[in-house]
C-alpha cells in the first residue's frame, strides 16, 4: 500500500469505530491490535472507499485525542452521495454542528460537524463543476466590502 491515511487518535477505539459505522457506514478492515490493559494500539476503518487508522490516545509519546487537546488541527473531508442524509445522521448521532450545511460557492453542498471524539469532519456532496476561474471569482468577492 502508498499513499496516506489519517490516523486518529480518540479515547476509545471501539466506540468511535461503532459511531462512524452507524453514521458513516465504516467497515472495520482489519484486526485490532489490543494490548493486555485493553489499550487499543491500532485498528482500520475504510470509509467511502478510504481507510483510516485509529488507536486509543498515548500522552506520554505525544499521541493525544482531540479531546485531550480541547481541540484539533485537522479536518477531514468527507465525499459522499448525500450530505444531507449523512450530515442529519451525523446530528442525531450526538455531533455538534460546527457550520451549517449549505451549498457553497466552490460546487459542493457542505457543512462541518464535531464528532463525539472531537475530529471534525466536512461533509460535502459535488452538486456541481466550478471551473477556477469562477470559484476564484467567488472567493475573492466574499472579502470585498
Amino acid at each position: 500500500m502508498t499513499g496516506m491515511i489519517a490516523y486518529l487518535q480518540v479515547t476509545n477505539t471501539g466506540e468511535a469505530i461503532d459511531w462512524y459505522q452507524r453514521v458513516f457506514g465504516a467497515t472495520e478492515v482489519r484486526a485490532r491490535l489490543v494490548t493486555p490493559d485493553g489499550t487499543c494500539m491500532n485498528a482500520e476503518i475504510e470509509i467511502e472507499g478510504t481507510r483510516a487508522m485509529l488507536a486509543d490516545e498515548k500522552p506520554d509519546i505525544g499521541s493525544m485525542s482531540p479531546a485531550t487537546l480541547k481541540g484539533t488541527t485537522v479536518v477531514l473531508n468527507l465525499q459522499v452521495a448525500d450530505a444531507d442524509a449523512v450530515f442529519a445522521k451525523a446530528l442525531e448521532a450526538g455531533a455538534e454542528e460546527i457550520i451549517p450545511l449549505a451549498d457553497q460557492f466552490y460546487g459542493d453542498r457542505a457543512g462541518r460537524v464535531r464528532d463525539p471524539f472531537g475530529h471534525h469532519w466536512i461533509i460535502a456532496t459535488t452538486i456541481r463543476a466550478v471551473p477556477d476561474h469562477e470559484m476564484v471569482a467567488a472567493f475573492r468577492a466574499m472579502f470585498e466590502e
